[in-house]
């Protein structure tokens, strides 16, 4: 049995599409493929599969993957790549299918780019001159207030025509994950900057020592 990693982009109309329809959408995709994978035992058998850190609604994803199994001896991955795109909904794309090489528990930071207009420059200079930046994060434990500026003490940024861009890496592992809709809800909440206006997408995710996952 080989546990296999089916890397993918989310993006555009799919960046909609939640984690409950997104497991159907890959359930029902790899049964029409008819790419041998291998299914539960029981009453009702269903393909076996596992996402990583699943993406919030309405962000973005480079770096989306999700496990499935196989009893095939020597699987054609590049021939699943091909099979798999030729019937995906659009705005996902198959990137890479390979043996997994890494434990998703490896994950330990998530990385992402954040497009604001150009304008969204005050807010920021206003977040980084703060000392305190404290946010609600909600759970299924319950509701904590989290210090930003633990994780996020200064906010780079760069700017390009109309576009500012900002690049960090928050905390996912599974004792503490940070979304960044965090920052943002915090910037519209403290400085009037609307949430909706920024655009952001998940480009990587990190190992403990700051490694690659893959």
């Amino acid at each position: 049995m080989i546990t296999v990693r089916i890397s993918f982009e989310k993006k555009n109309e799919a960046s909609y599409i939640s984690l409950l329809d997104l497991q159907r959408v890959m359930q029902r995709v790899l049964k029409r493929s008819g790419l041998p994978v291998w299914h539960t035992l029981g009453f009702n058998p269903h393909i076996y599969m596992t996402f990583a850190c699943p993406l919030s609604l309405g962000q973005e994803s480079e770096c989306e993957c999700v496990d499935v199994k196989t009893e095939a001896e020597a699987p054609d991955f590049e021939q699943w790549k091909v099979a798999l795109n030729a019937i995906m909904p659009a705005g996902i794309v198959i990137t890479h299918v390979g043996p997994v090489q890494m434990k998703a528990d490896l994950i330990a930071y998530a990385c992402y780019r954040i497009t604001y207009p150009a304008a969204a420059a005050a807010a920021l200079d206003a977040y980084n001159a703060l000392e305190s930046a404290p946010v609600e994060k909600h759970g299924k434990k319950g509701n904590k207030i989290i210090e930003l500026k633990e994780h996020l003490p200064k906010v780079e940024y760069t700017t390009e025509g109309d576009s500012l861009h900002i690049e960090l890496c928050l905390p996912a592992a599974q004792e503490l994950n940070l979304n960044p809709s965090l920052l943002t809800g915090f910037l519209e909440e403290k400085f009037g900057l609307p949430a909706a206006s920024a655009g952001i997408l998940r480009t990587k995710f990190l190992t403990e020592d700051k490694q690659l996952f893959a």
